[in-house]
């Protein structure tokens, strides 16, 4: 619901209206080139595509234009550099099953909670999201789109414009945050070989006498709880952060 940072760019605004042309239609693409099936939106799905597989660290404009069949500097008349393109793939990716939470049956609850769970599905298909600062959000049509239909859900709660912005924004950064914290682990385990249930149990054998003492006897609880209940706790991320909008 809020796509990533553009405040450290050199050229400041300029590179802002570059990306807000290309994603609201105002920059033409050319009509001449070495390569004429080439255009903004196959750059665009042939970038996330490598994101998808490999992360932002393996972006570029050169890896681009291999998987397309083309010389690197025909992306170049497409669209005008790297964080130009990083934001038309923030954009593009917040246009996948965009309406689904419209189609939902209930009151406000479930509506909210099946924008954090759509938001959920994003993040688990594409983790490089989550590589993007969100600080000053670039305000794409599709995420455009996305904080509408957020705020369209609790519209007739009672809050106030500002309130529900926030109430927006809140359940965004919640599922954003256990979203990041679940894919690390899940890097965490491809990386070194060691399994959730091997990793708690590693800790387990240094960290668990001083609780079975009693010296953190809260602290233990939480831990047995939070150990037998990982799959479903994670699952069920939205629907907390939707009762934590709540208030309930």
């Amino acid at each position: 619901m809020s796509p990533h940072d553009t405040a450290d760019r050199p050229d400041g605004g300029a590179a802002v209206r570059r990306s807000l042309q290309l994603m609201w239609g105002g920059a033409p693409e050319p009509t001449r080139g070495p390569k004429p099936g080439l255009s903004v939106a196959s750059i665009v799905r042939a970038a996330i595509d490598l994101a998808d597989a490999e992360g932002l660290v393996a972006l570029s404009m050169r890896r681009i234009a291999g998987a397309l069949g083309v010389g690197a500097m025909s992306l170049y008349r497409y669209v005008p550099g790297k964080s130009e393109l990083v934001d038309l793939m923030v954009d593009e990716v917040y246009s996948e099953d965009l309406a689904a939470p419209e189609t939902v049956e209930g009151g406000w609850r479930q509506r909210l909670e099946a924008c954090g769970r759509q938001e959920w599905a994003l993040y688990l298909r594409h983790p490089w999201m989550l590589q993007i600062a969100h600080g000053r959000p670039m305000l794409g049509p599709n995420s455009m789109r996305s904080t509408d239909i957020a705020l369209r859900a609790i519209d007739e709660v009672g809050l106030t414009e500002e309130e529900m912005l926030g109430a927006v924004v809140m359940l965004s950064s919640f599922v954003a945050g256990l979203a990041k914290t679940t894919i690390e682990a899940m890097q965490a385990a491809d990386r070194t070989g060691i399994s959730d249930e091997e990793w708690w149990e590693i800790q387990s054998e240094y960290v668990g006498p001083p609780w079975w003492r009693g010296s953190c006897r809260c602290s233990r609880r939480s831990a047995r709880q939070a150990r037998s209940t990982r799959c479903s706790t994670t699952s069920s991320s939205a629907s907390n952060a939707c009762w934590t909008v709540s208030g309930c």
